[in-house]
């Protein structure tokens, strides 16, 4: 394979064209898709400065794009949700230059997905073994401590495996609709107690004059986006471990160019907004990604995020 195909670093995603790259991610996640990445990139989220330098890699047949995948130079361990800082105490106590590492996955976005993009027709497995071998050489010739990929499906983790990579294992909560037509239906699965609980922390939010509402696509404006990024920056400078990761700007981008894919619950009292939450949808999931609040209510958090 290794004399068929030509394997190539690109230093942003705008290198590599749109509808190549999409053209590969095909049903995968929208975090995989080019204008989610790019749109990181423009906004400044993900560069130098904020320690996420973009290192992609696209394998070529010919002038055919046949695999892919979103690689970053990382210069901390910030914005992955898996914490290694152990790993990274241990190397430094041992002599060993942890930072930069080698990082495939997505910036700030815990969602298990596709990490490495294939070609329809092209033998996958192969083509997964070929982008690994060729990371880890990458990170030998750089003098790299290490290559980490995120999040990626079980196929992946044999692929990467059966050329030396390292399983790691960690524990996700995910919400599945059980068939479940109605809200109703889904409380008619709780033992009594806990229904009526959540009833009651649902009637004492309406009853304080609070509604809630989903606002998506065509019906998104540059207004809700950026009252959505005062209510995320807000929570994140009240916590002492908050780290903004996100700018004005990406929000900007993401109504220009995935408003499709974004979903927004926002909670009004008095005609002003007072709490959200940002979620990006595809057909088959949603992904709850931040929140904040300008007021404080009881059980406003769990119905704006979860009810």
């Amino acid at each position: 394979m290794a004399e068929q195909i030509a394997l190539r670093v690109m230093r942003k995603i705008a290198e590599v064209e749109r509808q190549r790259w999409d053209g590969l991610a095909g049903d995968a996640s929208p975090f995989l898709k080019w204008d989610w990445l790019d749109s990181l990139e423009q906004s400044g989220c993900v560069n130098e400065e904020t320690g996420w330098v973009p290192h992609h890699i696209i394998v070529e047949k010919g002038t055919q794009l046949i695999a892919a995948c979103p690689m970053y130079l990382k210069l901390h361990s910030m914005g992955e949700f898996v914490f290694d800082y152990e790993w990274a105490d241990a190397a430094q106590r041992s002599g060993i230059q942890y930072y930069p590492k080698m990082l495939v996955g997505v910036p700030f976005t815990p969602v298990t997905g596709r990490r490495f993009l294939t070609a329809d027709g092209e033998d996958r497995e192969a083509l997964i073994r070929f982008m690994g071998q060729a990371l880890a050489k990458i990170a030998a010739d750089n003098k790299i401590s290490s290559v980490h990929v995120n999040f990626c499906l079980a196929d992946e983790r044999q692929a990467l495996e059966a050329v030396g990579f390292l399983p790691r294992h960690g524990i996700q909560y995910h919400w599945q609709n059980r068939n479940f037509k109605s809200f109703d239906d889904y409380l008619a699965s709780f033992r009594s107690d806990r229904r009526n609980k959540v009833k009651r922390e649902r009637r004492e939010v309406l009853e304080r004059g609070i509604t809630i509402r989903a606002y998506e696509g065509a019906e998104l404006t540059q207004d809700h986006l950026r009252t959505m990024f005062r209510l995320y920056k807000g929570h994140v400078d009240r916590l002492y471990y908050g780290r903004q990761y996100l700018t004005e700007e990406l929000f900007d981008e993401l109504h220009r160019r995935f408003a499709a894919n974004v979903s927004l619950m926002l909670a009004q009292r008095d005609g002003k907004f007072i709490a959200g939450t940002f979620n990006v949808r595809d057909d088959t999931a949603m992904y709850g990604r931040y929140w904040g609040c300008f007021e404080e209510h009881p059980f406003l958090h769990f119905n704006v995020c979860y009810y």
